[in-house]
């Protein structure tokens, strides 16, 4: 599968800032990318430092950079071909995705999760399937959460979503990871280039921990699943933001997203479980 990725902000910088940008394709084996980041400042080109790789368990690349007043600019355009392999799990991801996070407040949620929704998977592994769990989770968020454009704030928790009943891509995924810690089963939040998604957007979903596979879901099911292109993994949104800033003002003014593929869109196996590739 062959699949054509951009993005590109505009944003008046107003003092100097510390920037961190999430925009470029993970890497992993079995996919070949294809790749061009350009950032400028008042059409000066700036150069984004790399960071190193968290780790191949939560693969994100995070561009930094540190840029004074003026016009900035960031375009990121792709070439995905292949499939990646799947993300290798360690022994940590049980542990670290079950945990409660700023947007995914499981902790806040756990009656409420054992109340309507079952007694989950136990600490000793015992208990129901994590695939049956993690399949009425997103039905219940489905039936729960609206997705209405423009509805939430960037500071609503998956506790906030719940309450509203309406929201974003973003929302539906940090209810279902909370839900699913709640109940037992280690979750977590990936970006991702969605072709077929509408409006285009960068778009947010869930890796559940299911054997010894990290496997995909959408609760809103706006794009197929098996044309998705992996950005950042991590517990919440607060770990994959397109854009982070710190310091400094800033007042993003412009953001465009495109995400195809090279024929027909693939047929989303809704019975099926699918990895991320």
């Amino acid at each position: 599968m062959q699949r054509t990725v951009s993005s590109s902000l505009t944003a008046d910088v107003l003092s100097p800032v510390d920037l961190e940008l999430q925009v470029a394709v993970a890497r992993a084996d079995g996919l070949d990318v294809d790749e061009r980041l350009e950032v400028t400042l008042d059409g000066a080109p700036l150069q984004p430092t790399e960071l190193d790789d968290p780790g191949p368990s939560t693969p994100s690349r995070v561009h930094v950079l540190r840029c004074g007043p003026g016009r900035l600019e960031v375009r990121y355009d792709a070439r995905v071909t292949g499939r990646a392999a799947p993300t290798p799990v360690t022994g940590l991801d049980a542990t670290v995705f079950r945990r409660p996070s700023r947007y995914g407040d499981s902790d806040r949620l756990a009656a409420l999760a054992v109340a309507q929704l079952g007694p989950g998977v136990r600490e000793d592994g015992e208990g129901e399937d994590p695939a049956v769990v993690r399949d009425r989770v997103v039905a219940f968020v489905r039936e729960r959460i609206a997705y209405v454009s423009g509805s939430s704030r960037g500071t609503d928790s998956a506790v906030d979503s719940l309450l509203m009943g309406a929201g974003v891509c973003r929302d539906h995924a940090h209810l279902v990871v909370a839900l699913l810690r709640a109940l037992g089963v280690p979750a977590r939040l990936v970006s991702v280039y969605a072709p077929g998604l509408a409006p285009m957007d960068f778009h947010a979903v869930t890796e559940v921990l299911v054997g010894e596979r990290w496997t995909l879901v959408d609760s809103t099911g706006l794009a197929p699943r098996p044309a998705m292109v992996r950005i950042a993994t991590g517990r919440d949104a607060a770990d994959t933001a397109f854009l982070t800033t710190y310091g400094g003002e800033l007042r993003l003014t412009g953001m465009t997203v495109l995400a195809v593929v090279d024929g027909d869109l693939p047929v989303d196996p809704t019975s099926d479980d699918v990895y991320l590739g």
